[in-house]
């Protein structure tokens, strides 16, 4: 989409010459293999991870049997951390709803069998119109509701800058009053495709301007906001994630085509731009929060604010698929702990065969490339043409790919091999789990063995972000003395910031209610 193509102006490159290296203390371009991240989430009760050799000197458990394996499940699997994420609203609120009836839509929406996951995108002007305590919109308070009636999460970003909103501002009067406004404008010498670009703008009185957001007043009426978000929603059971607010159009970090900022120099804006992050860090310790890999087009300090969210245990998502190369060094090498959205529009008119290249439709070409960048979550949204009955009908144009989609995006976990060995007087299991999905663990896996009736044996966590696509990843439970494995229970949990969520094996092998698997011999001389 043309609003993504950041890097096409020579003018700003110049610009931005001279404020590179480390004299502004940005983040240069950098692989992101084996780029230090950190140590990641804390792993609390780690459990011995091997190795786990049998015989000879080295021998730390006596020989073994596998004594039960699982197998991929070919079907959806739910669970905190990824799935299709339906949109509800995005860059234009409710208008970008194509509906008589938007109450009747949004309820359609919410309830489409294809996402697990629920977006929408309002501004701060909907969301606190007066300093204090969030006063939700109708229409967010609907859609939360329905969620709630369809056990689905809401995921969310609030827009600071929302250029596609004709009718309002994104800020609240009570900021708009207060705080200078700077400009935007174009380079002398940009190109006619820039300044066609830059009109949509131009011509919107709430879209060509930026806040000065270094202004005193501006980051108290922030931190009241963030205050406020995090009071509501800071571990609440229905957040799945929200994004951070990141500088200019639509909180993406960039006001392309544009050749200037509202800051006086670069450190200022980086040093803004940090202090607002830090503030969202500080509130928001339960909830994850989603910092785009936008490249700094605008030189706002967003490789910096993306190298703190990730150092800070939080995760990533960007909002386009084809684009810059430095975003896809991003998403599909960032740790193995840390979850990505990839936001990618489906076409706003309705599928045609003709669209098809070489036998591959956009839409199947799109979902191609979002499970080659390993996501965890993928946006179902007709872009700016929001609709239940046209996302239905490109869903059933390209179900197969849909359907693969479904199956395979994000983590999907099970322990594929069951080990069990008896140790003297001790019992134990050696468990080698798998993950059949696209992307690693975002978070910690906590793995408990329990009795039948509940009881908890052993309880430990693999290593953050285990285990990985491709790989197996062994881990011990010691028993207590002449436990018998047969019955035990397995239970999978999900730790993110402090918190726990269940997590549904994604195995074939049938499952208890609670998701928990019970321990049976199904291999020939088990026992």
């Amino acid at each position: 989409m043309r609003r993504r193509d950041f890097l096409k102006s020579s003018a700003i490159l110049g610009v931005s010459a001279g404020l590179s290296g480390r004299a502004n203390a940005s983040v240069p371009a950098h692989n992101w293999d084996r780029y230090d991240f950190g140590p990641g989430p804390e792993v609390r009760d780690r459990l011995n991870q091997g190795p786990f050799p049998q015989y000879g000197a080295e021998a730390v458990i006596p020989s073994d049997d596998v004594v039960m394996t699982t197998t991929p499940s070919d079907e959806p699997v739910p669970n905190f951390g990824k799935g299709l994420t339906t949109y509800i609203t995005a860059d234009s609120g409710t208008d970008e709803i194509k509906a008589d009836n938007v109450p009747r839509a949004i309820e359609e929406l919410v309830a489409f069998p294809l996402g697990q996951k629920l977006y929408i995108r309002p501004t701060w002007r909907e969301v606190q119109p007066q300093p204090g305590k969030l006063q939700l919109p109708e229409y967010v308070q609907q859609v939360f509701a329905l969620a709630k009636q369809h056990n689905k999460r809401v995921a969310l970003r609030v827009q600071m800058c929302a250029p596609d909103y004709t009718h309002s501002a994104a800020l609240p009067d009570f900021v708009l009053e207060k705080v200078p406004r700077v400009d935007l404008v174009l380079a002398k010498d940009a190109s006619a495709e820039d300044r066609k670009a830059a009109q949509r703008y131009l011509d919107n009185p709430h879209g060509k301007y930026q806040p000065r957001f270094d202004d005193p007043f501006f980051q108290q009426a922030f931190r009241g906001l963030v205050e406020a978000m995090a009071a509501e929603w800071d571990g609440n059971p229905q957040i799945e994630f929200i994004d951070t607010f990141m500088y200019g159009f639509w909180g993406e970090g960039h006001t392309w085509p544009f050749a200037n900022n509202p800051f006086p120099d670069y450190p200022t804006a980086e040093r803004t731009w940090m202090r607002m992050l830090e503030v969202q860090l500080e509130h928001f310790t339960k909830t994850p929060l989603l910092t785009n890999t936008q490249p700094d087009f605008s030189r706002v300090g967003n490789s910096e604010m993306l190298d703190r969210t990730l150092k800070a245990n939080n995760w990533m998502r960007s909002d386009t698929i084809f684009i810059e190369n430095e975003q896809i060094e991003a998403l599909s090498n960032r740790p193995a702990w840390a979850a990505a959205m990839l936001e990618q529009g489906i076409s706003g008119k309705a599928p045609v065969a003709s669209a098809a290249m070489e036998g591959v439709s956009p839409v199947e070409n799109m979902i191609s490339h979002v499970i080659d960048v390993g996501a965890n979550y993928w946006s179902l949204w007709n872009f700016h043409q929001i609709s239940p009955k046209l996302l239905q009908a490109h869903y059933e144009a390209d179900s197969a790919a849909f359907d693969r989609i479904n199956r395979r995006i994000g983590y999907r976990v099970r322990p594929s091999f069951i080990w069990s060995y008896a140790d003297g007087d001790k019992t134990g299991l050696i468990v080698g789990f798998a993950n059949d999905g696209i992307a690693g663990v975002p978070g910690v896996l906590r793995v408990t063995v329990e009795t039948a009736d509940g009881k908890a044996l052993r309880s430990g966590c693999l290593d953050a972000g285990y285990p990985v696509p491709g790989k197996i990843r062994q881990a011990q439970f010691v028993l207590p003395s002449g436990t018998k494995w047969q019955g035990l229970k397995l239970r999978a949990e999900l730790e993110v910031k402090g918190v726990r969520y269940p997590v549904n094996w994604a195995c074939k092998q049938k499952l208890n209610e609670d998701w928990t698997l019970t321990l049976r011999g199904n291999v020939r001389g088990g026992v």
